[in-house]
């Protein structure tokens, strides 16, 4: 069903990832410090994601996945939002808050799957297949999200999918590992984008058999956007959020994490006494996306300074790509809406 790897090739993306000097702490504190003063004075609110480095989720309002941090960004009341996650998430907090200041601490912390998936391409495809039914996963650019039906999270897309129609046949972009998962659990059949994260492909079948030898009662979580190889032998296939439930209530005492490893520095600070294992990944021990950590929190607080660089977008494409994320977020609020 799926002809796109025909049509559609996907970038390659390196992982050199290098190696953080820890700040000092007295420097540490002192940034902390003034960030604060910087947020009460701008009236501003930080959004930080579960794979931002540790002194960035501890200065952070708010920490979570990419749905949690669509719900929030939808709710505030701030009039600054400073977003520290990549680009597209920026974006989509700019899409549901068009009268608001957003900004972000690196303009140029991207994503490998937005970077999969180009506007003119997705039309191009969409322009040959007509009738298709569009879900994009929110790992796109706003462009993007303004040619979708629907904007779906890893939280979510199960749930999402499972809200179309039978008769509507669906494309599914950017993430060809996402969308094989959401096919094996649902059954829906789909056309999948030849899309991946390189942080999460990094993860190798090997290297986490080798890691189950070596901890034979750990359990294993993997996120779907790793490939089917590393899915299979996992104990729960999650997002980040999910992550973090599961090993809060499981009676479980170790966990091996096949996802991004920002995420353990949050699992550790929510679930204290339990054992958590980052992934080495092909070029990193610890499976570090490099765009999540051009973050700083110098850059963030020069980035609340400045109030740069801003998120602007065209208020024509605020519009078009508002609608698909207001239908995602009423599908997962229970709305009775037509998808």
């Amino acid at each position: 069903m799926n002809g796109l790897k025909n049509d559609v090739s996907a970038p390659s993306v390196e992982g050199n990832i290098g190696v953080r000097k820890p700040i000092p702490p007295a420097k540490l504190d002192a940034l902390s410090k003034e960030i604060l003063q910087l947020k009460k004075k701008l009236n501003a609110v930080i959004l930080a994601h579960n794979y931002q480095v540790p002194e960035i989720q501890d200065i952070a309002d708010f920490v979570g996945d990419s749905l949690g941090l669509s719900q929030q960004a939808a709710a505030t009341e701030a009039e600054v939002i400073v977003f520290s996650g990549v680009h597209f998430m920026a974006e989509t907090a700019k899409i549901l808050n068009p009268t608001k200041l957003v900004v972000l601490p690196d303009k140029d912390a991207g994503c490998s799957l937005e970077e999969s998936c180009p506007a003119s391409k997705l039309l191009e495809y969409q322009q040959r297949h007509p009738g298709l039914y569009t879900v994009a996963y929110i790992n796109c650019s706003a462009e993007v999200k303004a040619l979708s039906d629907i904007i779906c999270t890893s939280g979510n897309a199960l749930r999402i999918v499972q809200a179309i129609p039978k008769e509507k046949e669906i494309l599914f972009v950017p993430d060809e590992n996402l969308g094989s998962w959401v096919q094996e659990q649902t059954g829906r059949k789909m056309h999948l984008w030849p899309g991946s994260c390189y942080a999460h492909v990094e993860i190798t079948h090997e290297s986490l058999l080798k890691l189950k030898r070596e901890h034979p009662d750990a359990l294993i979580l993997a996120h779907p956007e790793c490939t089917k190889s590393v899915r299979m032998l996992a104990d729960e296939v999650c997002s980040t959020e999910g992550m973090v439930n599961i090993c809060k209530k499981h009676s479980a005492r170790s966990f091996i994490i096949a996802t991004e490893s920002g995420i353990i520095h949050r699992l550790k600070k929510e679930c204290p006494g339990k054992e958590f294992i980052p992934m080495p990944s092909q070029n990193c021990q610890c499976s570090e996306c490099k765009y999540m950590k051009m973050n700083t929190l110098e850059k963030l607080y020069d980035c609340m300074v400045n109030l740069s660089p801003r998120i602007e977008l065209p208020e024509s494409l605020i519009q078009r790509a508002r609608r698909p994320i207001e239908r995602m977020l009423e599908v997962t609020t229970g709305k009775n809406v037509k998808v």
